[in-house]
């Protein structure tokens, strides 16, 4: 499933007032708990990641990790009671993994939950919250992006040209795989920035519309080839 551009896959559980969700490994009795993509999105890149040094049974609510980036510090709580089997101790290494594949490799800890029926007792299925999910969306004007952007450049009311030149800026200073998201006014922008992917090799990995506003994720190649001379 996925709400206004962000995931929220089918098969697993969310707790919502934790921001996590739950996915059971088949046949383990042991279950994966990571954060929304909507969390995720909403903090921007992650800088760190710590585990807290804690064993035996831990209660629902109690924090497992914390995570924090420029604008965003919280805790990864439990949501059912459980104890700690494994921590993804990559994310450690590359908190930003968490950003990349909330849903995927950027899982937080795996746990056995002291009473098996709690899950699915406590948590709730994706089309239980969707509505939930889409208010939190809305409210917190939040973007989900197949890459999270490393910064915003805002270009309004400045031809399209000068926004080029500011986006080209932006990218020297950015390392090879890095992205960034443009935002611009410039109604020729849609034509441009195919025509400016084109000559730089540059990728713009998606694009949507928000009233008048355009806006371009973009992501700086290692090697970017051009496929068209400028000119």
């Amino acid at each position: 499933m996925e709400i206004d551009g962000c995931p929220l896959p089918d098969d697993r559980r969310y707790d919502l007032e934790h921001d996590v969700w739950w996915q059971g490994d088949p046949g383990a009795g042991t279950a994966r708990i990571g954060v929304t993509a909507v969390l995720a999105s909403f903090a921007g890149p992650f800088r760190s990641l710590t585990f807290r040094p804690v064993e035996g049974t831990l209660a629902t609510g109690r924090s497992v990790a914390t995570v924090e980036s420029v604008r965003y510090v919280g805790a990864v709580r439990l949501p059912v009671e459980a104890t700690i089997v494994e921590r993804n101790l990559e994310l450690v290494r590359h908190p930003r993994g968490v950003n990349d594949d909330p849903y995927g490799s950027g899982w937080v800890v795996r746990v056995r939950p002291v009473r098996p029926d709690d899950p699915g007792r406590l948590l709730r299925e994706a089309r239980e919250v969707a509505d939930l999910v889409r208010s939190r969306i809305r409210a917190q004007h939040v973007r989900c992006w197949p890459a999270t952007p490393e910064v915003e450049v805002v270009e309004v009311g400045v031809e399209c040209s000068a926004v080029l030149a500011r986006l080209n800026e932006e990218l020297g200073h950015r390392e090879g795989g890095e992205a960034l998201l443009l935002v611009t006014d410039d109604p020729t922008s849609p034509i441009e920035m195919v025509r400016w992917s084109d000559q730089t090799g540059h990728v713009v990995l998606a694009h949507r519309t928000e009233g008048s506003l355009y806006l371009f994720l973009v992501r700086k190649e290692v090697h970017p080839v051009p496929r068209r001379p400028r000119g």
